[in-house]
């Protein structure tokens, strides 16, 4: 196992430090997005507490018992090689949480894009799985999403990547994205929100999706602001991944995708073709 990388520094005041250093925003519009981040984020009731619980369940509980006894505790899962556990969020039939085993604040961590940091994207979209178990049936790759939100509509500090179903109206909205050419953005408007669109053929090393997004965001103020979505291109692998990415400095831009993501998967409901 790699020796644990140290945790960036958090400083008591977080939030509102963060809030004051994005200066592209007024104040009132932040502290906008952070309320409604607490009222919607799926982990807001146990935020509305102690925004390190996630980090209190995997850190402190689930890789001591897997070091201690190879049982995952309160997860489902504990990859100590992967450096990843994964989490059943208490909301959703479905909904899953990847959440890394070291101290990572969130999309803002220079530490994600670290050479040798590991694939959470790829991790994630092989752990599909465990959403797939409780619906009882496969999901095509275009039904399957994983997300993260950003620093703002957010409610814990440690990153976690949301593991779901997809929404049927989101999924027939990209299907025109199977064949993009890859490596090129486009823009689409999707639940009201500006989103960029791009599909690409792995997902990892350049192909990562916190690089892809980090090189037109360059330092962690301009990251903390980003969302990221990643979804099959196709029913298949074979079709490739469609990442898209969404930020409070574009117009419309949400900062959050989760709401393309269907916690209730009623698709699961809907006939197999």
């Amino acid at each position: 196992m790699r020796a644990q990388k140290a945790a960036p520094a958090v400083a008591p005041a977080q939030a509102g430090h963060a809030l004051r250093r994005f200066k592209d925003f007024t104040v009132g519009r932040i502290a906008t997005f952070v309320a409604v981040a607490l009222l919607t984020s799926s982990c807001a009731q146990i935020a509305a507490a102690d925004p390190d619980a996630l980090w209190k369940i995997v850190g402190g509980q689930c890789v001591p018992e897997a070091q201690a006894s190879g049982r995952p505790g309160q997860c489902v899962s504990v990859d100590l090689n992967g450096h990843y556990a994964i989490l059943k969020d208490i909301f959703g039939r479905t909904q899953h949480l990847l959440i890394p085993t070291e101290r990572i604040t969130g999309i803002e961590s220079p530490i994600i894009l670290d050479a040798s940091a590991p694939d959470y994207w790829q991790d994630g979209w092989n752990s599909r799985k465990v959403v797939e178990a409780p619906i009882k049936q496969p999901l095509a790759a275009n039904q399957f999403g994983l997300e993260i939100n950003s620093e703002f509509r957010r409610s814990q500090q440690q990153l976690h990547i949301h593991m779901d179903c997809m929404r049927t109206d989101i999924i027939d909205a990209l299907a025109a994205d199977r064949h993009d050419e890859p490596g090129q953005w486009r823009w689409q408007t999707l639940d009201g929100s500006r989103y960029r669109v791009m599909r690409v053929t792995s997902l990892t090393q350049d192909n990562d999706p916190f690089r892809i997004v980090a090189r037109d965001h360059p330092d962690s103020q301009a990251m903390a602001t980003q969302t990221i979505l990643v979804t099959g291109a196709g029913p298949t692998d074979e079709d490739g991944w469609l990442v898209l990415n969404s930020g409070l400095d574009i117009d419309k831009g949400s900062g959050t995708a989760e709401g393309l993501l269907d916690h209730k998967c009623r698709l699961a409901a809907a006939p197999q073709p």
